[in-house]
């Protein structure tokens, strides 16, 4: 039981701060259109101003949210579960920004998938920026990014059947 609650705790900030950054991102690009001395956009139109504020603050609410609505919760990380989803949050965002950093180095285009690099940059960034307060156990990094690809491979199968996506990856 223990194990299921802390992966959860540690899920719900990264997954909400991901997948809502994405969601309302838009308008002006973090990096304001700027290159690097390789001459190449330092992250890309998809990193904005907008979606890394949104994805911080909607990640940190879902922390506070779970603290609040369950304050016993905290007891199995040991530490204070808002700080901490902040913490995973900023994380979540810094290792989609160093990911998508090294993939405008390498010439990858944007969209273009690095698999499994793509589905699990902010897990690694959030995890690590956590550590501050938390330390994830090996097993439960490894049960985290493992989950994270399956959720992802599945959810593009589902969007491809549903006609939603024009292939499954």
């Amino acid at each position: 039981m223990e194990f299921v609650a802390r992966v959860s705790l540690m899920a719900i900030p990264l997954y909400l701060c991901n997948s809502l950054a994405l969601v309302f991102g838009g308008k002006r690009p973090i990096d304001f259109g700027k290159k690097f001395f390789d001459g190449r956009r330092i992250l890309g139109e998809g990193k904005t101003l907008r979606g890394t504020a949104l994805g911080i603050a909607l990640g940190t609410m879902g922390a506070l949210l779970v603290k609040t609505a369950f304050p016993e919760t905290s007891i199995f990380l040991q530490s204070d579960y808002l700080a901490y989803g902040f913490l995973l949050s900023v994380g979540a965002v810094a290792g989609d920004f160093i990911e998508s950093f090294f993939k405008r180095r390498f010439g990858v285009e944007r969209g273009k998938s690095i698999f499994p690099l793509d589905q699990t940059d902010f897990v690694f960034g959030g995890l690590a920026l956590g550590s501050i307060l938390v330390v994830p156990t090996l097993l439960e990094w490894v049960f985290l990014l493992a989950f994270t690809v399956l959720a992802h491979v599945i959810g593009n199968w589902i969007a491809y059947f549903a006609k939603l996506k024009q292939n499954p990856w």
